[in-house]
């Protein structure tokens, strides 16, 4: 299918339903994302109505015509999160008397296919986001075995839609190659002006035990096996090997199910845990070398942040990694799984300090032109396709 093009639609408001397992303020790659999405939309006149389950922090909240809070079941693994249970006559009953124009399911689970088993019934166009690679994560959790299984399940269940939005290339690419069909890219932005250099604190920086002239390594993320960070563990230790004469600090912001085990194994470490808004773009800015050595990522929203932040990124040659650094240039990149060169690319951005200067700088040059506003139009374009065709 060729690209969308706005320009040449009647761009009409639209009534789209959004389906999600999660949404702001839950802090994670997909619901910053929808969030970005839904605020452009409605900027842009549209009107959204939201389906998700209902989270420990909604107890006082109530459905409306706007939202649709639905029962949950704890979701293993992701403390605090719900997994919707299957809504089949609760979204038909409200679609039949309130029908949205085009629906986007962004989470698999069981409400996301209830979400397209009444549309179907109804005739509305589905669109469908695939953010999460649960099919690689299920190995990571001890299930293995589960792994066929799962992709078969997504590959039926986003088969079902007219279009699943994909945020890389190389996601697209593998996903063409497991039988996926009708893929459309949906990139990612960033705020680069709240991910900006110019919140670098030396406060903060002090508060680290780091001086200016410090490295202080950055991690930013969920503290889970997926994110492959026994890698970032023999990363640091080698960088400290290497250079005796540098004071580095390993500083990890976020928390997830191995963060007790990584304390224990790097005692010397920063553990920052969640941060939100400000604070983590002041976390962000006050580092030097970012390392990101996850492989399950469909995207990885850290990257884009990080280099808005002015950070050295060193990353797998995958997801946002692939289309936003030029190996050398603006961050060092590694081929997926090769461990050591993941390891010489961040030895190579502190053996000089003009390289790291001038690959920061290159950072937040390119990631301050990846604002939300086009994103938030090729989404609109999609949305629109689907509801013409």
């Amino acid at each position: 299918m060729a690209a969308v093009d706005t320009a040449a639609m009647t761009v009409t408001s639209l009534h789209i339903a959004l389906i999600s397992e999660t949404f702001p303020p839950e802090i994670n790659g997909v619901a910053n994302t929808l969030g970005r999405l839904c605020q452009g939309l409605q900027q842009r006149g549209h009107r959204l109505q939201l389906i998700r389950p209902r989270q420990a922090g909604d107890l006082q909240q109530q459905s409306d015509d706007n939202l649709l809070l639905t029962r949950g079941w704890p979701l293993p693994g992701y403390a605090g999160l719900q997994w919707g249970q299957s809504s089949l006559h609760k979204l038909l009953r409200r679609w039949r008397r309130n029908r949205p124009d085009v629906l986007y399911v962004a989470t698999e689970g069981p409400l996301g296919l209830s979400a397209i088993r009444a549309a179907r019934r109804l005739g509305i166009p589905v669109v469908s986001g695939f953010h999460t690679n649960f099919q690689q994560y299920s190995g990571h959790y001890g299930l293995g075995l589960l792994t066929r299984l799962l992709t078969h399940y997504l590959r039926w269940f986003h088969n079902r839609t007219r279009t699943t939005l994909v945020p890389s290339a190389s996601q697209r690419l593998e996903l063409q190659r497991r039988g996926f069909q009708r893929l459309e890219l949906l990139a990612r932005g960033v705020d680069s002006q709240l991910f900006h250099p110019a919140r670098r604190s030396a406060e903060l920086r002090s508060s680290w035990g780091l001086g200016e002239q410090d490295i202080a390594v950055l991690h930013v993320g969920r503290l889970a096996p997926e994110k492959n960070l026994a890698l970032l563990q023999r990363s640091f230790r080698v960088l400290q090997a290497s250079y005796p004469q540098q004071r580095l600090r390993l500083v990890l912001v976020g928390d997830g199910p191995q963060r007790a085990q990584l304390q224990s194994a790097l005692p010397d470490a920063l553990f920052c845990g969640l941060q939100r808004g400000e604070s983590l773009a002041a976390h962000y800015a006050s580092g030097d070398l970012f390392l990101f050595p996850s492989l399950s990522e469909t995207f990885g929203n850290v990257v884009l942040e990080a280099l808005a932040s002015g950070l050295a990124v060193v990353a797998y040659d995958q997801a946002a990694a692939a289309q936003h650094i030029r190996h050398g240039h603006n961050g060092a990149l590694a081929m997926p799984g090769d461990e050591q060169a993941f390891i010489e690319a961040a030895q190579w951005l502190l053996e000089d300090r003009e390289t790291l200067r001038r690959v920061r700088l290159n950072a937040r040059q390119h990631a301050g032109k990846q604002g939300w506003a086009a994103i938030v139009e090729q989404f609109e374009g999609h949305l629109l396709q689907a509801r013409l065709a």
